[in-house]
C-alpha cells in the first residue's frame, strides 16, 4: 500500500505542482516529476525529521509530496535551461 500511495499523491502533487509552477512540460512529464516528487519529499522529510510523512493518502503526504514535486520542477527547469 505505501508504494500505491506514494504513486497516487505523486501523480496528484505532479498536477498541483504543474498548475502552481505554471510549467509547460507537457502531462505526462508532470506527473512523473510528480512522482518523483512525491519520493525526494519522503526522503528529504525522512532525513530532516527521521519520519517518512508520505506513508499513505492524507492532507501531510499530500503537502509533502507537492514541496518535493515543486522542487523537482525547479531542479528540472535549471538542467533544462542550461541545455
Amino acid at each position: 500500500m505505501g508504494l500505491l500511495a506514494t504513486i497516487v499523491v505523486g501523480l496528484i502533487a505532479g498536477g498541483v505542482a504543474s498548475y502552481l509552477m505554471k510549467a509547460k512540460t507537457g502531462w505526462v512529464v508532470d506527473l512523473i516529476l510528480g512522482v518523483v516528487g512525491s519520493v525526494v519529499g519522503g526522503w528529504i522529510t525522512s532525513l530532516l525529521l527521521g519520519v517518512d510523512l508520505v506513508s499513505g493518502f492524507n492532507l501531510t503526504s499530500l503537502i509533502v509530496a507537492l514541496i518535493g514535486a515543486i522542487v523537482v520542477i525547479f531542479v528540472y527547469r535549471l538542467i533544462k535551461k542550461g541545455r
